[in-house]
């Protein structure tokens, strides 16, 4: 059997979106909210020192937001789907019959003979009792459940590296084009992270 090598299934496109999300949303946030703090301490002085200051004290306040925000939802949401996984193992050792019949249901549900959705039952509950309720009940895998600190770690990052670009522009280039350096900075990151955010969805980058 041959799959289509640009078709997302479950497993890869669960993952891919929950990292596409996390780097995202850091590196969106750190370009716009690095870039709003040293355009206001520019507006204020043409000192280099607090801008250094101001642009780092942003970059390590924001990555730490980020990474805490980002834990805490995650960890939530997994922990939510480890309850699930594990009352779907707790009923399948408990009332083996009742949840045979129960994914064979589900499969008649979409249209599948009586008889032929109790053999695909059957044969999947050979197989992996436990992937194929939690699939067909839930529509989760155990491959689902994302790392609450790898989700931390990839959203601090992402934040870090959107927020050094607008601390980098405004502090390379000559002090009169300073603020519009940034600006045209921001949009161009902007525009870079929309892209590659796309790229990875699948979908233009237009």
């Amino acid at each position: 059997m041959s799959f289509h090598n640009n078709e997302p299934h479950a497993g890869d496109l669960a993952g891919r979106l929950n990292w596409l999300r996390a780097g995202v949303l850091g590196a969106n946030d750190g370009i716009v909210s690095v870039a709003a703090i040293v355009v206001g301490v520019a507006g204020a002085t043409s000192s280099v020192a607090p801008l250094i200051t101001a642009g780092v004290a942003g970059l390590v306040g924001g990555a730490i937001s980020m990474a805490l925000g980002e834990y805490v939802s995650v960890s939530s949401q997994s922990d939510s789907q480890r309850a699930l996984i594990e009352k779907e193992r707790r009923e399948l050792a408990e009332m083996p019959d009742e949840e045979l019949a129960e994914l064979a249901a589900i499969y008649e549900s979409k249209g599948i003979s009586a008889a032929t959705a109790r053999q695909v039952a059957e044969e999947l509950t050979r197989h992996d009792a436990l992937s194929a309720h939690l699939e067909a009940e839930l529509g989760i895998t155990e491959r689902d459940v994302v790392s609450p600190w790898q989700a931390a770690g990839a959203s601090a990052l992402a934040f870090t590296i959107g927020g050094v670009l607008p601390l980098a522009a405004i502090l390379l280039v000559p002090e009169p084009i300073r603020v519009l350096a940034t600006f045209i900075a921001v949009l161009s990151a902007l525009v870079v992270t929309g892209a590659l955010s796309a790229r990875v969805g699948g979908n233009s980058w237009v």
